[in-house]
């Protein structure tokens, strides 16, 4: 059902494309637009339970998408460093595809919201409840679950973690 990536040598093991999933604070949402085209906007996101989450206004364009065609992917860019003298650019990124869902059940919100939270605000506990307690009647949250999850790095990147260890990222 989904595409074999071609360069084989470049592709990132599971568990790597799961930390860059952790560590990172954005990401690019791909979803089916209005009159067919594509409609892609920068987010920001936790991954929690091998899930994608995030949350945003009650109405708009993302979330009549999302009613629309729940099939999206997510992309995330881990590096992206310019090489002029190589004429190259290391990069490392991984793209998921999955079926968004809007969380209806009050509890299961609560759950996304305060593991979304407690990435950004980790050391605020009370702050970032009351944070979720004002506005969580306002807002939508929305879960991805993922059914096909890829990675990519640069041949150079590839290289170098292969001499370091398998898992390793710089």
């Amino acid at each position: 059902m989904f595409r074999e990536m071609r360069r084989i040598q470049q592709l990132l093991p599971a568990d790597v494309c799961v930390k860059i999933l952790e560590k990172n604070t954005s990401g690019v949402l791909a979803l089916a637009g209005d009159d067919g085209y594509p409609y892609a906007l920068p987010l920001s996101y936790c991954y929690a339970d091998s899930k994608i989450v995030f949350h945003c206004a009650l109405e708009g364009h993302k979330i009549d998408a999302i009613k629309q065609n729940p099939k999206v992917s997510f992309c995330v860019i881990d590096k992206d460093e310019v090489i002029p003298d190589e004429y190259t650019t290391y990069y490392r990124s991984v793209i998921i595809f999955g079926k968004a869902r809007i969380l209806v059940d009050k509890e299961e919100k609560l759950a996304a919201m305060k593991a979304f939270a407690a990435k950004y605000t980790p050391d605020n506990e009370k702050g970032r409840l009351n944070a979720i307690e004002s506005s969580f009647d306002r807002m939508n949250v929305v879960e991805i679950s993922i059914e096909h999850m890829s990675g990519k790095e640069a041949k150079e990147l590839s290289k170098r973690r292969t001499a370091l260890s398998k898992g390793a990222l710089d």
